[in-house]
Protein backbone atom coordinates (compact mmCIF):
# COMPACT_ATOMS: atom_id res chain seq x y z
CA UNK A 1 0.00 0.00 0.00
CA UNK A 2 2.14 2.78 -1.27
CA UNK A 3 -0.65 5.54 -1.99
CA UNK A 4 -4.24 6.53 -0.17
CA UNK A 5 -5.56 7.87 -3.39
CA UNK A 6 -7.24 5.07 -3.37
CA UNK A 7 -8.65 4.26 0.17
CA UNK A 8 -11.83 6.60 0.10
CA UNK A 9 -13.83 4.62 2.61
CA UNK A 10 -12.79 4.96 6.36
CA UNK A 11 -14.72 3.67 8.96
CA UNK A 12 -14.06 5.49 12.73
CA UNK A 13 -14.79 2.07 15.12
CA UNK A 14 -15.43 4.69 18.25
CA UNK A 15 -17.75 7.31 18.90
CA UNK A 16 -15.88 9.19 21.66
CA UNK A 17 -14.93 12.82 20.71
CA UNK A 18 -11.60 12.33 19.28
CA UNK A 19 -12.85 9.61 16.81
CA UNK A 20 -16.11 12.05 15.97
CA UNK A 21 -13.57 14.71 15.58
CA UNK A 22 -11.08 12.59 13.38
CA UNK A 23 -14.25 11.54 11.25
CA UNK A 24 -14.90 15.48 10.62
CA UNK A 25 -11.16 15.91 9.40
CA UNK A 26 -11.36 12.87 6.80
CA UNK A 27 -15.03 13.89 5.44
CA UNK A 28 -12.93 17.26 5.08
CA UNK A 29 -10.23 15.19 2.93
CA UNK A 30 -12.97 13.94 0.95
CA UNK A 31 -13.20 10.20 2.49
CA UNK A 32 -16.69 8.35 3.22
CA UNK A 33 -16.46 7.56 6.64
CA UNK A 34 -18.64 5.90 8.91
CA UNK A 35 -18.97 5.31 12.79
CA UNK A 36 -19.19 2.59 14.96
CA UNK A 37 -19.94 2.53 18.31
CA UNK A 38 -20.47 0.09 20.79
CA UNK A 39 -23.99 1.56 21.58
CA UNK A 40 -26.28 1.01 18.88
CA UNK A 41 -28.93 3.41 20.67
CA UNK A 42 -26.26 5.91 21.02
CA UNK A 43 -25.24 5.79 17.14
CA UNK A 44 -29.06 6.07 16.36
CA UNK A 45 -29.49 9.09 18.74
CA UNK A 46 -26.51 11.18 16.96
CA UNK A 47 -27.74 9.83 13.39
CA UNK A 48 -31.02 11.84 14.61
CA UNK A 49 -29.67 14.64 16.10
CA UNK A 50 -26.78 15.35 13.86
CA UNK A 51 -25.17 15.64 17.21
CA UNK A 52 -22.62 13.66 19.78
CA UNK A 53 -24.25 14.75 23.04
CA UNK A 54 -22.07 13.45 25.41
CA UNK A 55 -18.68 14.07 23.95
CA UNK A 56 -18.86 16.69 21.57
CA UNK A 57 -22.07 18.58 21.62
CA UNK A 58 -21.43 21.85 20.13
CA UNK A 59 -20.58 20.34 17.06
CA UNK A 60 -23.30 19.62 14.19
CA UNK A 61 -22.37 16.54 12.16
CA UNK A 62 -22.82 16.77 8.54
CA UNK A 63 -25.53 14.75 6.80
CA UNK A 64 -22.45 13.06 5.19
CA UNK A 65 -21.40 11.18 8.24
CA UNK A 66 -22.51 7.68 8.15
CA UNK A 67 -22.87 5.38 11.22
CA UNK A 68 -22.52 1.30 11.12
CA UNK A 69 -23.86 -0.62 14.28
CA UNK A 70 -22.25 -3.92 13.62
CA UNK A 71 -18.52 -3.64 13.55
CA UNK A 72 -18.37 -6.30 11.37
CA UNK A 73 -20.19 -4.89 8.81
CA UNK A 74 -18.28 -1.70 9.75
CA UNK A 75 -14.72 -3.17 9.21
CA UNK A 76 -15.84 -5.01 5.72
CA UNK A 77 -17.24 -1.74 4.17
CA UNK A 78 -14.35 0.29 4.94
CA UNK A 79 -10.49 0.35 2.76
CA UNK A 80 -9.13 1.55 6.22
CA UNK A 81 -10.01 1.48 9.68
CA UNK A 82 -9.51 3.99 12.18
CA UNK A 83 -9.46 2.60 16.01
CA UNK A 84 -10.98 5.30 18.45
CA UNK A 85 -11.69 2.98 21.06
CA UNK A 86 -9.85 4.01 25.05
CA UNK A 87 -6.90 1.43 25.98
CA UNK A 88 -9.39 0.15 28.90
CA UNK A 89 -11.89 -1.52 26.64
CA UNK A 90 -9.54 -2.57 23.47
CA UNK A 91 -9.38 -6.00 24.70
CA UNK A 92 -12.81 -6.29 25.39
CA UNK A 93 -13.77 -4.77 22.17
CA UNK A 94 -10.92 -6.74 19.43
CA UNK A 95 -10.61 -10.12 21.63
CA UNK A 96 -12.42 -12.16 19.29
CA UNK A 97 -11.74 -9.53 15.90
CA UNK A 98 -9.70 -12.25 13.40
CA UNK A 99 -12.98 -13.85 12.80
CA UNK A 100 -14.13 -10.54 11.02
CA UNK A 101 -11.23 -8.47 10.47
CA UNK A 102 -8.24 -9.00 7.40
CA UNK A 103 -4.96 -8.94 8.75
CA UNK A 104 -4.14 -7.07 5.74
CA UNK A 105 -6.55 -4.11 5.74
CA UNK A 106 -4.95 -1.26 7.30
CA UNK A 107 -5.66 0.30 10.64
CA UNK A 108 -4.57 3.18 12.31
CA UNK A 109 -4.81 3.88 16.11
CA UNK A 110 -5.99 7.30 18.15
CA UNK A 111 -5.20 5.36 21.39
CA UNK A 112 -2.79 6.62 23.95
CA UNK A 113 -2.52 4.48 27.03
CA UNK A 114 -0.86 1.39 28.53
CA UNK A 115 -3.10 -1.86 29.44
CA UNK A 116 -1.82 -2.05 33.04
CA UNK A 117 -2.32 -5.74 33.43
CA UNK A 118 0.25 -6.28 30.32
CA UNK A 119 2.15 -3.27 29.65
CA UNK A 120 1.20 -2.97 26.09
CA UNK A 121 1.25 -0.20 23.96
CA UNK A 122 -2.35 -0.16 21.92
CA UNK A 123 -0.75 -1.15 18.48
CA UNK A 124 0.82 -4.13 20.34
CA UNK A 125 -2.77 -5.06 21.87
CA UNK A 126 -4.18 -4.43 18.05
CA UNK A 127 -1.74 -6.76 16.55
CA UNK A 128 -1.98 -9.46 19.49
CA UNK A 129 -5.99 -9.53 18.90
CA UNK A 130 -6.36 -8.60 15.11
CA UNK A 131 -3.26 -9.73 13.60
CA UNK A 132 -3.39 -7.17 11.83
CA UNK A 133 -0.22 -6.75 9.90
CA UNK A 134 -0.69 -2.65 8.90
CA UNK A 135 -0.58 -0.32 11.52
CA UNK A 136 -0.33 2.74 11.96
CA UNK A 137 -0.78 5.50 15.23
CA UNK A 138 -1.64 8.68 15.16
CA UNK A 139 -0.58 11.10 17.61
CA UNK A 140 0.21 14.72 18.15
CA UNK A 141 -1.29 18.30 19.80
CA UNK A 142 -4.98 17.82 18.95
CA UNK A 143 -7.52 18.62 21.29
CA UNK A 144 -11.03 17.24 19.34
CA UNK A 145 -12.75 20.09 20.17
CA UNK A 146 -10.42 22.19 18.17
CA UNK A 147 -10.30 19.67 15.27
CA UNK A 148 -14.26 19.28 15.02
CA UNK A 149 -13.95 22.76 14.39
CA UNK A 150 -11.68 22.98 11.68
CA UNK A 151 -8.82 24.72 13.26
CA UNK A 152 -5.07 23.92 12.16
CA UNK A 153 -3.91 20.95 13.85
CA UNK A 154 -0.36 18.90 13.13
CA UNK A 155 0.08 15.28 13.78
CA UNK A 156 2.19 12.43 13.41
CA UNK A 157 1.60 9.15 12.01
CA UNK A 158 4.04 6.47 12.62
CA UNK A 159 4.40 2.75 11.59
CA UNK A 160 7.09 0.13 11.60
CA UNK A 161 6.38 0.39 8.10
CA UNK A 162 7.05 3.92 6.75
CA UNK A 163 5.00 3.19 3.73
CA UNK A 164 2.09 3.02 5.59
CA UNK A 165 2.67 5.67 7.52
CA UNK A 166 3.10 7.82 4.54
CA UNK A 167 -0.15 6.61 3.01
CA UNK A 168 -2.18 7.27 6.25
CA UNK A 169 -0.10 10.76 5.87
CA UNK A 170 -1.53 11.24 1.89
CA UNK A 171 -5.43 9.85 3.51
CA UNK A 172 -5.54 12.26 6.64
CA UNK A 173 -3.92 15.61 5.37
CA UNK A 174 -6.14 18.35 4.38
CA UNK A 175 -5.03 21.93 4.77
CA UNK A 176 -6.02 22.28 8.15
CA UNK A 177 -5.30 18.96 9.32
CA UNK A 178 -1.26 18.52 8.37
CA UNK A 179 0.28 14.90 8.86
CA UNK A 180 3.75 13.97 8.94
CA UNK A 181 4.86 10.68 8.84
CA UNK A 182 7.58 8.29 11.11
CA UNK A 183 9.06 5.19 11.66
CA UNK A 184 8.79 5.18 15.57
CA UNK A 185 6.03 3.53 16.68
CA UNK A 186 7.42 2.88 20.06
CA UNK A 187 8.28 6.79 21.09
CA UNK A 188 5.00 8.21 19.57
CA UNK A 189 2.92 5.69 21.87
CA UNK A 190 5.39 6.39 24.59
CA UNK A 191 5.14 9.89 24.14
CA UNK A 192 0.83 9.70 23.65
CA UNK A 193 0.84 7.35 26.77
CA UNK A 194 3.09 9.57 29.37
CA UNK A 195 1.97 12.94 28.61
CA UNK A 196 -1.62 12.31 30.22
CA UNK A 197 0.20 11.27 33.41
CA UNK A 198 2.18 14.72 33.28
CA UNK A 199 -0.93 16.64 32.55
CA UNK A 200 -2.84 15.57 35.71
CA UNK A 201 -0.13 17.07 37.83
CA UNK A 202 -0.23 19.75 35.82
CA UNK A 203 -4.21 20.02 36.49
CA UNK A 204 -2.83 19.61 40.26
CA UNK A 205 -0.37 22.86 39.92
CA UNK A 206 -2.67 24.89 38.20
CA UNK A 207 -5.71 24.00 40.74
CA UNK A 208 -3.08 24.98 43.63
CA UNK A 209 -2.50 28.21 41.81
CA UNK A 210 1.70 27.47 42.00
CA UNK A 211 1.45 29.99 38.82
CA UNK A 212 3.52 29.77 34.90
CA UNK A 213 7.28 29.36 36.26
CA UNK A 214 6.30 26.20 38.72
CA UNK A 215 3.93 24.87 35.03
CA UNK A 216 6.93 25.55 33.15
CA UNK A 217 8.99 23.43 35.04
CA UNK A 218 6.85 20.97 35.29
CA UNK A 219 6.32 20.28 32.17
CA UNK A 220 10.31 20.53 30.80
CA UNK A 221 11.22 17.91 34.10
CA UNK A 222 8.31 15.68 32.59
CA UNK A 223 9.31 15.80 29.22
CA UNK A 224 12.80 14.31 30.41
CA UNK A 225 10.70 12.01 32.25
CA UNK A 226 8.82 10.61 29.01
CA UNK A 227 12.31 10.68 26.95
CA UNK A 228 14.60 8.95 29.69
CA UNK A 229 11.57 6.09 29.24
CA UNK A 230 11.09 6.24 25.83
CA UNK A 231 14.34 5.85 24.58
CA UNK A 232 15.09 2.77 27.07
CA UNK A 233 12.17 1.37 25.27
CA UNK A 234 13.47 1.56 22.12
CA UNK A 235 11.89 4.77 20.86
CA UNK A 236 13.80 7.52 18.80
CA UNK A 237 14.93 10.94 20.92
CA UNK A 238 13.90 13.66 18.67
CA UNK A 239 10.44 11.93 18.74
CA UNK A 240 10.04 13.27 22.06
CA UNK A 241 11.19 17.04 21.00
CA UNK A 242 8.35 16.62 17.99
CA UNK A 243 5.08 17.12 17.86
CA UNK A 244 3.81 13.61 19.43
CA UNK A 245 6.29 14.49 22.18
CA UNK A 246 6.74 17.86 23.67
CA UNK A 247 3.80 19.45 21.15
CA UNK A 248 1.42 16.90 22.58
CA UNK A 249 2.45 17.49 26.09
CA UNK A 250 1.99 21.74 25.87
CA UNK A 251 -1.10 21.09 24.75
CA UNK A 252 -2.48 18.46 27.15
CA UNK A 253 -1.03 20.41 30.39
CA UNK A 254 -2.23 24.05 29.16
CA UNK A 255 -5.47 23.69 27.47
CA UNK A 256 -9.06 23.35 29.51
CA UNK A 257 -10.24 20.93 27.54
CA UNK A 258 -7.67 18.23 28.71
CA UNK A 259 -9.68 15.73 30.68
CA UNK A 260 -6.48 15.07 32.57
CA UNK A 261 -5.73 18.21 33.40
CA UNK A 262 -9.61 18.62 34.37
CA UNK A 263 -9.06 16.06 36.86
CA UNK A 264 -5.64 17.52 38.53
CA UNK A 265 -7.34 20.96 38.97
CA UNK A 266 -10.00 19.62 40.89
CA UNK A 267 -7.78 17.02 42.79
CA UNK A 268 -6.38 20.13 43.85
CA UNK A 269 -9.41 21.44 45.18
CA UNK A 270 -9.76 18.41 47.29
CA UNK A 271 -12.81 16.64 45.36
CA UNK A 272 -12.03 12.81 45.40
CA UNK A 273 -10.99 10.69 42.49
CA UNK A 274 -14.17 8.69 42.43
CA UNK A 275 -16.30 11.78 42.24
CA UNK A 276 -14.50 13.16 39.77
CA UNK A 277 -14.47 10.33 37.61
CA UNK A 278 -18.52 9.57 38.00
CA UNK A 279 -18.84 13.08 36.44
CA UNK A 280 -16.39 13.52 33.12
CA UNK A 281 -17.68 11.81 30.49
CA UNK A 282 -15.27 9.85 28.45
CA UNK A 283 -12.03 8.47 30.06
CA UNK A 284 -8.88 10.35 31.51
CA UNK A 285 -6.53 8.26 30.49
CA UNK A 286 -3.93 9.43 32.42
CA UNK A 287 -5.51 7.66 35.54
CA UNK A 288 -5.40 4.32 33.73
CA UNK A 289 -1.96 4.83 32.71
CA UNK A 290 -0.30 6.03 35.97
CA UNK A 291 0.19 2.90 37.20
CA UNK A 292 1.27 0.79 33.97
CA UNK A 293 3.55 3.40 33.09
CA UNK A 294 5.31 3.41 36.71
CA UNK A 295 5.26 -0.38 36.28
CA UNK A 296 7.71 0.34 33.01
CA UNK A 297 9.94 2.53 34.46
CA UNK A 298 10.70 0.18 37.35
CA UNK A 299 10.87 -2.77 35.03
CA UNK A 300 13.58 -0.70 33.21
CA UNK A 301 15.19 1.33 36.33
CA UNK A 302 14.39 4.60 34.65
CA UNK A 303 13.01 6.89 37.61
CA UNK A 304 9.88 9.13 37.15
CA UNK A 305 9.15 11.08 40.33
CA UNK A 306 6.88 13.62 39.07
CA UNK A 307 4.61 10.42 38.01
CA UNK A 308 5.36 8.55 40.99
CA UNK A 309 3.60 11.37 43.03
CA UNK A 310 1.00 11.76 40.85
CA UNK A 311 0.22 7.87 41.81
CA UNK A 312 0.61 8.47 45.00
CA UNK A 313 -2.37 11.63 44.98
CA UNK A 314 -4.15 9.01 42.71
CA UNK A 315 -4.51 5.74 44.35
CA UNK A 316 -3.23 6.95 48.19
CA UNK A 317 -4.54 10.08 48.90
CA UNK A 318 -2.04 12.19 49.68
CA UNK A 319 -2.58 15.52 50.06
CA UNK A 320 -1.31 17.01 46.24
CA UNK A 321 0.31 20.38 47.90
CA UNK A 322 2.41 18.05 49.74
CA UNK A 323 3.30 16.01 46.80
CA UNK A 324 4.80 19.20 44.91
CA UNK A 325 7.01 19.59 48.15
CA UNK A 326 8.21 16.69 48.21
CA UNK A 327 9.18 17.22 44.16
CA UNK A 328 10.62 20.44 45.10
CA UNK A 329 12.76 18.72 48.74
CA UNK A 330 14.50 16.13 46.28
CA UNK A 331 18.47 15.78 46.62
CA UNK A 332 19.91 18.82 44.38
CA UNK A 333 21.39 16.85 40.75
CA UNK A 334 22.56 18.50 37.50
CA UNK A 335 19.82 18.91 35.03
CA UNK A 336 19.83 15.77 32.41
Amino acid sequence: MDSGANANRIGVLGDGAWGTAVALALLGAGREVRIWGHDPGYLDAMNQARLNPLFLPDCELPGALGFEPDIARAVEWADVVVSAIPSKYLRRVYGGGRAFYPASKPIVSLTKGLEPETLLRPSEIIRECLGAERIAVLSGPSHAEEVAKNLPASLVAASERLETARCIQAIFSTPRFRVYASGDVVGVETAGAAKNVIALAAGIAHGLELGDNALAALMTRGLAEITRLGVVLGGEPQTFSGLAGMGDLITTCISPFGRNRQVGVRLAGGESLTGILESIPGIPEGVTTTAGLLGLAREKGVGMPIAEQVALVLWEDKDPERAVNDLMARARKDED
